[in-house]
């Protein structure tokens, strides 16, 4: 018998055509907010329009991340309305977009997690297409692009371009909009990464550490202008996302082997400062005065650094052992939440017919 905490079945049909003819699963969507209380109502109901037609279960994960402006409150009360479908996790302060975002993806009950931003922006009604390019091409990823973006040409699309154009060169990844927040990833091959600082902005990057760039796709979606609110951007993450990349960088090339960065740097400099002691030898040798020579200390200092850059690579070796057997710690700390049973609290068409034999619940990419 369905559940009687699951939203009723529906009796319209699927937005998508195909969307039913797609192996049975579950579609959670995470959406992070700070400081929306006056788009909280209207993005809560523009999910539950775009997805009351939806012919499998799904839920929506909510972030409350620290708001002070009562957004917290407003979606509860909501959400109550709503349905037990619409969950509403509240982070005992303001731990940045990241942290928000890896609280709902740890929430996330389904085989199937979609990320957007709560700013009205992205449009809930492409989350059925990312779903169904997501299971029918059999992808870890399919990624949001606002080709028409709704925003400030020098505050907005300038910067995100310059970004976008500098990250693909950087990463290897042939995405034209990375900070798009609508995303549908395989939520198996998602927590396989956890996302720590800002590097929301990078989860293909990530993704592409555990998986292979030929598993993500990205389609053309729509976006809106902000109506309401104030946006939490500006010039000033440019100087945070070359940061950031930096990290990114470091962690596609050496993330398994940091010893390689340090070790390689180290004997460059390790061997230019025996370069250099070995002609200011060879100059001592020819009866020259070297005890003045800038050079010297040049040669010194090279001979030092090297040799701090080689055990750098030693003990970053070491670590990184641990980092791969240690659980990593949470990047956030949430209120106490009540407890659901696994099958309760969805919503959709289907609903009631018992999500327990989806075909994708513990599929990974292949090896």
């Amino acid at each position: 018998m369905p559940d009687p905490a699951l939203a009723p079945a529906s009796t319209k049909p699927p937005g998508d055509p195909g969307a039913s003819a797609l192996p049975p699963h579950r579609v959670s969507v995470v959406v992070p907010m700070y400081d929306e209380r006056d788009n909280a109502e209207a993005l809560l109901d523009s999910v539950q329009a775009a997805l009351s037609s939806y012919p499998f279960p799904w839920e929506l994960v909510v972030v409350d991340d620290g708001s002070r402006d009562g957004t917290g409150a407003a979606l509860e009360a909501h959400a109550a309305r709503l349905g037990p479908h619409v969950r509403v996790l509240r982070l005992r302060r303001n731990f940045g977009q990241s942290a928000a975002m890896q609280a709902g993806i740890d929430a996330a009950r389904g085989e199937v997690i979609v990320t957007m931003d709560g700013d009205l922006q992205n449009d809930p009604a492409d989350i059925p297409a990312l779903v169904a390019r997501l299971l029918r091409d059999d992808l870890d990823l399919v990624a949001g692009w606002r080709q028409r973006r709704e925003d400030a040409f020098l505050l907005r699309k300038l910067p995100s371009l310059l970004a976008n154009r500098l990250i693909r060169r950087t990463t290897g990844l042939h995405f034209q909009d990375l900070g798009c927040s609508l995303k549908a990833f395989r939520a198996a091959v998602l927590r396989e990464i956890r996302l720590y600082g800002e590097m929301h902005r990078f989860i293909p990057a990530w993704l592409a550490t555990v998986t292979s760039p030929a598993r993500m796709a990205e389609v053309p979606v729509a976006h809106h202008g902000r109506i309401r609110g104030q946006s939490k951007y500006g010039l000033s993450r440019t100087v945070r996302v070359v940061i950031d990349l930096l990290a990114v960088f470091f962690f596609l090339r050496f993330r398994a082997r940091p010893g390689h960065f340090f070790g390689g740097v180290g004997l460059f400099v390790l061997g230019a400062g025996l370069s250099i002691l070995g002609y200011l030898g060879v100059l001592k040798v020819m009866g020259e005065s070297i005890g003045g020579r800038p050079l010297l200390s040049l040669g010194f200092f090279c001979v030092i650094g090297g040799v701090q850059l080689l055990t750098t690579g030693v003990l970053a070796e070491l670590i990184i052992r641990v980092y791969f057997d240690d659980r990593p710690a949470r990047s956030y700390h949430a209120a106490p939440q009540r407890a659901l049973p696994a099958d309760a609290g969805w919503g959709g068409a289907a609903a009631g017919e018992g999500a327990a034999s989806s075909s994708i619940r513990n599929s990974a990419p292949p090896a």
